[in-house]
């Protein structure tokens, strides 16, 4: 069996439980070296093989995995974060399909919460938001015409934009040409629950001086919207005068 398990953002005691059920079974870890935080292997059982997928392609990494079930060995293929984010897993599991191999996936804690989290902010909030995209800025890797920055941005909702902090002034710029204003609330999170994890706050129009002056250039969420600021409106769930299945309104 190949198990797809989501390692978490990074710190090593936000992976579930499960996953680390699984890591601690495994008799092969395949992980990805570029973004899972090593000290998820001190988890592995004694004797296991351990590959990082860094430096292979897809048909070495596919290699492995029909290795290992020749072998009746369990595999886990570690993902940061939770791996039906930009985690490239279609494709392995299409591939295992062809192959007849069983898998299986276990969600992990997306660093887009994790970002969250460590800015203290909730990105639905009454009055606000009640919307989440999720997208990233186009690079060597394209997007669909209809889901470009500057088209995503004139919905103003509260985004989260992965792989995109190498071209925050890019970002920005379109960001502002799709409809947030250049004085919205913006914030990049660094490597969130790391130890060496960074918040740095800021407006569309001064965040590319901010994230020059930081030096980050990759590993981090860039995330916009009204959600940062400090107006909202209170919730109906907790509203005394507002009943639901579980409460009566008070008079």
């Amino acid at each position: 069996m190949i198990h797809f398990v989501g390692a978490g953002p990074g710190a090593p005691d936000l992976i579930t439980l499960r996953g680390a059920k699984l890591l601690g079974e495994a008799g092969m870890i395949i992980y990805a070296g570029s973004l899972v935080n090593k000290e998820l292997l001190s988890m592995a059982k004694p004797g296991c093989a351990i590959y990082d997928s860094a430096s292979m392609t897809l048909d070495e990494v596919v290699e492995k995995f029909r290795e290992a079930e020749e072998s009746g060995v369990d595999t886990v293929r570690l993902h940061t974060g939770d791996p039906s984010v930009y985690g490239a897993i279609r494709e392995q599991m299409d591939r295992l399909e062809a192959l007849g191999i069983e898998y299986d996936v276990t969600p992990g804690v997306s660093s887009f919460c994790a970002a969250a989290a460590a800015a203290r902010v909730e990105y639905t909030l009454p009055g606000v938001s009640q919307t989440v995209i999720i997208t990233r800025m186009e690079g060597r890797t394209p997007v669909p015409e209809k889901e470009k920055i500057r088209s995503l941005a004139s919905h103003r909702a509260s985004m989260v934009m992965f792989l995109s902090s190498g071209m925050v002034r890019e970002l920005c710029a379109e960001l502002v040409a799709g409809g947030y204003a250049p004085e919205t609330k913006a914030a990049m999170v660094y490597k969130a629950s790391w130890p060496e994890q960074r918040v740095i706050r800021s407006n569309l129009a001064e965040l590319p001086a901010e994230a020059e002056k930081s030096g980050i250039r990759n590993t981090a969420l860039i995330m916009v919207g009204d959600f940062l600021g400090d107006e909202y409106e209170l919730s109906k769930l907790y509203d005394k005068h507002f009943s639901h299945g579980f409460r009566k309104a008070s008079e």
